[in-house]
């Protein structure tokens, strides 16, 4: 599932090839794609048909495009799930296997296309919050803003994650705290932390919970430098391109293999139907796991 460095690659590649752009014709090629929009892929067409697209926005992994013109008002909202991507592409490229929306545009340039092999993903148009000059969907503006958003206030989020009774990595992927952190940041930075992913929240000082944010942000910035992390062909950004970040990972997706600070193997535990990868001698398994 795309976290924040890859969803913010997407919303760069975007607002760099369709900001401002009219769209003259949309093409829905799979009903499942548009699933979200209550009145169906007609509304969706006519809804987007004629409209201008803004500057892509994004808040954690939740990335939305503003409407300006006969859209005013309402965003186009992507959700790219585990498969979705948002690629941009000349007219004459032959159409992906799992296309499922086209949009064309009244300068006849390259078109943005939705391709899914797995279908979880889609797109909307929604109303946006009213007087927002983001343009943020009213579906999503319960969501947190997120470490690399200039509007993220580090000793509020320090004071609600001591404050929760849980566990650090369900508080990290609690997106009404922090959003955009994913199974795959959150190890990495609890890596970075020397905590454990089971450590309840309540026991972490200030300065730890502090640092542990300064490590997510770091990873993510690292991670978006190289265009994020792909591990296989179903995340690539709008020009088709995978990220390098995999190459760089400390813990996650590690199994076996020795840390590198301390050499001890990294285990992967079973955690929430997920996996939790963590070094057994720099993340201790915590002695209080009330969370209280």
């Amino acid at each position: 599932m795309p976290e924040l460095p890859e969803v913010e690659v997407v919303r760069r590649g975007l607002a760099n090839w369709v900001a401002g752009r009219t769209v003259a014709d949309v093409q829905v090629l799979h009903p499942r794609a548009v699933r979200r929009q209550p009145a169906g892929a007609a509304d969706f067409t006519a809804r987007l048909t004629g409209t201008t697209l803004g500057t892509a926005q994004r808040r954690g992994k939740y990335l939305w495009v503003p409407l300006t013109g006969a859209g005013a008002g309402f965003s186009l909202i992507g959700h790219l799930g585990m498969s979705g991507q948002l690629l941009v592409q000349d007219p004459a490229v032959p159409d992906e296997t799992h296309l499922r929306v086209r949009l064309r545009f009244a300068d006849d340039g390259r078109e943005l296309r939705f391709v899914d092999q797995r279908t979880f993903g889609g797109l909307a148009v929604e109303e946006a919050e009213e007087g927002d000059p983001e343009g943020t969907p009213v579906s999503i503006a319960h969501i947190a803003r997120d470490p690399l958003d200039q509007r993220f206030d580090d000793g509020t989020f320090v004071a609600a994650l001591r404050a929760k009774r849980t566990t650090v990595k369900r508080a990290l992927l609690d997106q009404t705290l922090i959003s955009g952190v994913g199974n795959i940041y959150a190890d990495e930075a609890l890596w970075r932390a020397k905590l454990h992913y089971d450590r309840p929240t309540a026991t972490l000082t200030r300065p730890q919970a502090a640092a542990l944010l300064t490590h997510a942000r770091d990873v993510m910035t690292a991670a978006l430098a190289v265009g994020g992390t792909s591990f296989d062909s179903l995340y690539v950004n709008v020009n088709g391109e995978s990220g390098y970040f995999s190459r760089d990972l400390d813990a996650y997706g590690r199994e076996h293999e020795p840390c590198r600070r301390c050499g001890t193997a990294i285990r992967r535990a079973a955690w929430m139907n997920r996996s939790s990868y963590f070094c057994p001698r720099c993340q201790r398994v915590p002695r209080d796991r009330s969370g209280g």
